[in-house]
């Protein structure tokens, strides 16, 4: 029987620093839109370093690093990962419009598209914006979004949690952008 020996960190040939920084980024930009948790805004650094994500948007009462809370989830990704803080997620929204990046929420909505049947334009950038724990992505966000995109869930829970649908969502695009 042949064994599945687990590689060192040594082994795993990852980029640098510099090289994560000049390494060409898939054209997905996230905004977390009033993240209340450090160590999800940790994680979903983590999750946007693994996918050569091009940059975070801290918006609102999200906060920046360096924190340790955040540090301690996403393990030196706030190196890496390009950041910014904003104040209002909606004066973002209209900015990065008028740079021609759409702008895709991930939220329960009225005629929202699930995740499993939205294919990304080729050449086209995207903002993905993630809400609050409790209270989602702001209505007002969510209505001048170009797209709502939901992710189909069976069990009996009403919603994921915001590192773990990011994971989802960035995994998902990625993979359809790769194609």
């Amino acid at each position: 029987m042949e064994m599945n020996r687990k590689l060192k960190n040594s082994e795993l040939d990852r980029k640098s620093i510099a090289e994560f920084k000049a390494a060409q980024k898939t054209p997905l930009i996230i905004i977390l839109d009033n993240i209340r948790s450090l160590n999800n805004i940790g994680s979903v650094f983590r999750t946007a370093d693994a996918f050569l994500i091009q940059k975070i948007y801290l918006c609102g009462i999200t906060a920046t690093p360096p924190h340790k809370d955040i540090q301690k989830t996403a393990l030196g990704a706030t190196d890496t990962v390009e950041w910014e803080h904003q104040k209002d997620t909606s004066q973002l929204i209209e900015t990065l419009k008028a740079q021609n990046i759409k702008i895709l929420s991930i939220e329960q909505a009225e005629n929202a598209v699930m995740l499993n049947n939205f294919t990304p334009e080729p050449n086209q950038r995207y903002a993905i914006v993630f809400g609050n724990e409790v209270k989602g992505v702001q209505q007002e966000v969510v209505s001048e979004s170009d797209t709502v995109i939901e992710i189909p869930q069976y069990g009996s829970k009403h919603s994921l949690n915001i590192s773990v649908s990011a994971g989802v969502v960035l995994w998902d695009l990625f993979n359809k952008l790769q194609n």
